[in-house]
């Protein structure tokens, strides 16, 4: 477990003063992409969502991870913690998150969400390049993965793997996801797009977000 050193959240005028609390999915917006992708985007859909990157940035055991990058061993530029089936998660509005998504998307995903993978992005330095949740089902298999993002908006880019370009999107498209704004990659979207969060200048506050996904998916 590690501390947290970074910028200061920038609150919401409007959050400062909300509980936490999940409004209707029926304002989802969907976007149809290339080779069956889709993203259904929806603006706010958690409101007091500043209380919630401040409970987690505090109580989570966040922690720092070191990987493979061609011949040396690099640091995770974001801090990480996983919550796999049956774990409970940290506060129980990402309970309901998790247990309203899997309703809303029942017959779609045939399946419910299980586990929720959560990033602190704790400046404009922290990053993650661009890849899909490709790791079990999600290289072979359409799936969803929903991102539920608290603190301060950070651009989430999409761009489509090469060879998929041909479809109503087709370029690289970008959506700043923040203060409790939620976003869901589905369809064929992990395997034949990609995603990530670019590194960025500037005063950049502190993000956190929260990937809920389908058992044997990461």
């Amino acid at each position: 477990m590690v501390g947290f050193m970074g910028a200061d959240l920038q609150a919401s005028l409007l959050d400062a003063f909300e509980d936490p609390a999940l409004g209707s999915l029926g304002g989802m917006q969907r976007t149809e992409l290339s080779r069956g992708a889709w993203i259904d985007v929806l603006p706010g859909w958690l409101t007091g969502a500043d209380q919630v990157y401040e409970r987690l940035a505090a109580d989570v055991p966040w922690q720092e991870e070191r990987r493979q990058m061609y011949d040396r061993m690099v640091d995770v530029p974001r801090l990480l913690c996983f919550y796999g089936e049956n774990e409970d998660l940290p506060l129980p509005i990402l309970d309901e998150a998790r247990d309203r998504l899997s309703a809303y998307y029942a017959e779609e995903l045939g399946e419910q969400f299980r586990t929720a993978g959560l990033c602190f992005y704790r400046d404009g330095r922290d990053s993650v390049a661009w890849h899909g949740d490709r790791i079990g089902r999600g290289n072979r298999e359409d799936t969803m993965v929903a991102i539920l993002s608290v603190g301060e908006p950070r651009v989430l880019a999409l761009r489509p793997r090469p060879g998929n370009t041909s479809g109503p999107v087709s370029s690289t498209i970008r959506h700043p996801l923040g203060h409790g704004d939620l976003i869901v990659m589905g369809g064929s979207c992990q395997r034949t797009w990609e995603h990530a969060i670019p590194k960025a200048s500037g005063r950049i506050g502190p993000r956190i977000s929260i990937q809920f996904r389908p058992a044997g998916v990461r």
